[in-house]
């Protein structure tokens, strides 16, 4: 299946945007002919610059932040560590100096679906690009090893696993191939500290020493100091630059819930946003397929994606998210890792992540073309126990059990949580130095006043004294509910005077009371089973009745605010008429092209592009050229059905 969607891609590549190989051919293009291995003293006498390969392929004005000084790092042949967080533009940091450079650049990844879809966006741009893996027949697999041998690909793809090879060794040792540049993406994964770690990738730094002279560019989007300090020794640079961008996206709306009947709650959230492309993260197989289920059969168009079913399967469904042909992806941590699908409007943690990491890494998934998109994590303390049952069968859980507790800590946290993400990655954050300031559940609501809880309080404590501390909030809270579980049963908490006395408020209602009585350190919390006890400080005024108030109002009476809940959200004024009729005709005819060549809308042009031709209107070639997104392959190929568009109104 991959196969032929790499074949279709390659074929409509020609038919829509024509071949431009001759552009990016060893005999002219975007470097010089005569230029060597980064370094050279001929370094510095490239007759293109970065701005110019990315104002004519990629048809943007300019760099986003810390781009240009990673891919300068490149070109002084620098060894680097860029961290950058999803959607901050990691691919454009070694594909517009592979577009200069003379030689070959090597791009490590970990999975079949990021070579496929940066391979497919390459292609419609015209540049020769590649990947090789198990998914290619034999033939197409040879055929794409004489393109390298010859010299007519600029940028090769392949696997951790696909590198250690002896065929590939075979391959890259080929007398006409030099090799300029190696980028290992997701390169958390060379680090035993990191939340990924995979062995395969420990053998690039053998690559390294084949190519002493080639650069080395390690790029990811999750990495404390202590990881980025670990994937430059691993890969044995010296002297590196390690670079860290902002982790802030401002356009991400940060929400966390207490899971209560969370079907319920997942239908309400799609209702709210018909018609928006999403994904929705679960923890395992089992929860995919019951989920997948029970929203296929309320009519949302929705599929799944997990390593229990088929390749084939997988990647049916996959290709049907990217093209547009399905709204919904439910799915493991298995989705998602390098694709570039620009226009998901949200992402859904249905259990909790095991990491910050993870769950950075995931949610950055949403809204990589920079317009807004929300993301909802839904929270129960019975996915930690979930989640740990996986660390005893390792020989030291510490690392993971370190990295839970800090996911815990923010799904539990009442206060800002774009400040706690910021602050793990070791970024301050100064809402006042922020254009456009934190937008999370937790701000959302304004300053909370403090309230009398002290009856609710007292009950709670009590209750967490009469079940002798042994157990987590759910129990206790479960018990003040009158609950008639077989554990209660069996433990006779059925007969305590706590049973039954909490109905006059709401599960969720106690679990915020929980919360906050941890903050207020009225309760203390085990690290490993999560039991509660009542502290020093809470005996005292239980003891002495003291007065508890506490920021905590009912759930009934909280009003959080998202982002918009429309399908369209736009980047132009909401009264320019004729502005959103172009926008709409664009997407329309985009959605009926797309469908013909069999590739996802966007590879034809972002909705951001989109937008910003309906805003600018544009009325000749020249005017289109100054588009963001659209550079001179665009231009020549779809420009003249754009300004038809533009100006038929």
């Amino acid at each position: 299946m991959l196969l032929g969607m790499a074949r279709d891609l390659s074929c409509h590549a020609a038919m829509f945007f024509g071949t431009s190989s001759s552009r990016y051919s060893t005999e002219s293009g975007f470097y010089r002919a005569d230029k060597l291995t980064p370094g050279t003293d001929q370094e510095n006498e490239m007759t293109e610059t970065p701005e110019h390969v990315l104002k004519s392929v990629f048809g943007y004005d300019s760099f986003r932040p810390m781009q240009r000084e990673v891919i300068q790092n490149v070109l002084d042949g620098r060894d680097t560590v860029a961290v950058m967080p999803t959607g901050g533009g990691k691919s454009i940091c070694y594909q517009v100096p592979a577009l200069i450079m003379k030689g070959l650049t090597i791009v490590i990844s970990p999975l079949i679906a990021l070579m496929q879809d940066q391979v497919s966006q390459l292609e419609e741009l015209g540049v020769p690009a590649v990947f090789l893996n198990s998914s290619l027949e034999r033939d197409a697999y040879f055929t794409t090893c004489r393109k390298i041998r010859d010299g007519k690909v600029k940028l090769l793809y392949i696997s951790p696993e696909g590198l250690n090879t002896q065929k590939m060794q075979d391959l890259l040792h080929s007398e006409n191939i030099h090799v300029d540049c190696i980028t290992i993406d997701e390169a958390h994964c060379i680090s035993e500290w990191g939340h990924d770690f995979r062995p395969d990738y420990m053998e690039i730094a053998g690559l390294r020493n084949t190519f002493p002279r080639a650069v080395c560019l390690a790029l990811t989007a999750t990495a404390t100091k202590i990881v980025q300090t670990d994937i430059a020794e691993q890969l044995h640079m010296e002297n590196p630059a390690i670079m860290v961008s902002s982790f802030n996206r401002p356009n991400l709306y940060l929400e966390v819930k207490r899971k209560d009947r969370a079907l319920s709650q997942i239908e309400n959230f799609l209702n709210d946003r018909p018609d928006q492309s999403g994904i929705i993260y679960c923890m395992s197989r089992k929860h995919v397929d019951e989920l997948f289920t029970e929203l296929n059969g309320r009519g949302f168009s929705v599929s799944r994606y997990h390593a229990g079913l088929s390749d084939e399967i997988r990647s049916e469904n996959q290709k049907a998210f990217i093209q547009g042909k399905k709204d919904i992806m439910v799915a493991t941590v298995a989705f998602g890792m390098g694709i570039n699908k620009p226009d998901v409007r949200f992402v859904v943690h249905y259990d909790l992540p095991k990491s910050i990491e993870q769950y950075y890494q995931e949610i950055g998934r949403a809204g990589r073309d920079g317009l807004p998109a929300n993301t909802l994590l839904l929270y129960s303390p019975a996915d930690i126990h979930r989640i740990r049952y996986f660390f005893n069968e390792k020989e030291d859980p510490s690392k993971d059990e370190r990295l839970l507790q800090a996911m815990v800590k923010y799904a539990e946290a009442k206060t800002c949580r774009r400040h706690f993400l910021l602050s793990y990655f070791g970024e301050s954050y100064n809402p006042l130095e922020i254009e456009n300031p934190c937008c999370c559940d937790v701000c959302s609501k304004g300053d909370v006043e403090n309230n009398d809880m002290t009856i609710a309080s007292q009950k709670y404590m009590s209750c967490v004294l009469r079940t002798k501390q042994r157990y987590g909030a759910s129990y206790v809270i479960d018990v003040l509910l009158g609950a008639k579980t077989k554990r209660i049963l069996e433990n006779g908490d059925n007969k305590i005077s706590t049973w039954g006395i909490g109905k006059d408020m709401s599960k969720q209602d106690w679990l915020e009371l929980n919360s906050c009585l941890l903050d207020a350190g009225y309760l203390n919390k085990t690290d490993d089973y999560n039991v509660i006890s009542v502290s020093p400080y809470g005996y005292r005024m239980l003891r002495e009745r003291q007065k508890i108030m506490l920021p905590i109002q009912p759930h009934k009476n909280r009003t959080v605010q998202s982002f918009p809940k429309k399908k369209t959200v736009y980047l132009i004024d909401e009264n320019d008429e004729e502005g959103i009729r172009i926008a709409e005709d664009l997407r329309a005819w985009r959605r009926n092209l797309a469908d013909e060549m069999n590739v996802a809308p966007y590879i034809i042009f972002a909705d951001k592009t989109m937008f910003d031709i309906a805003s600018k209107k544009p009325k000749d070639m020249d005017e289109l050229l100054r588009c963001s997104g659209i550079g001179e392959t665009k231009a020549k190929k779809i420009g003249k059905e754009i300004l038809r568009i533009v100006n038929e109104g």
